[in-house]
């Protein structure tokens, strides 16, 4: 799946938008929704299979500009280490 994956990945480089690839999926950050909606749509659509499987899952918060990096800053903040184990 990784080759499948990364077709995906390299779409989203096309689009206005910020993103990090984890073990189960990839965020993306953008200023407005639609843009996220067209970097999802470009992603779903380079990967090649008889089925292909996309979820979006959007936190539109509109009160705040906090990006999903700064949250986890924040979580490490308050753990005074990294928010992962140390085998990386």
């Amino acid at each position: 799946m990784a080759e499948e994956v990364a077709k995906a990945v390299d779409a989203l480089e096309a689009f206005d938008v910020e993103y990090e690839t984890n073990p189960m999926g990839t965020v993306i950050e953008a200023d407005d929704v639609g843009t996220i909606f067209a970097a999802a749509e470009a992603a779903h659509r380079a990967v090649d299979g008889d089925r292909v499987s996309t979820v979006l899952k959007i936190d539109d918060k509109r009160t705040s500009d906090e990006s999903a990096r700064k949250k986890v800053k924040s979580v490490e903040s308050v753990l005074g280490r990294p928010a992962h184990s140390n085998d990386e």
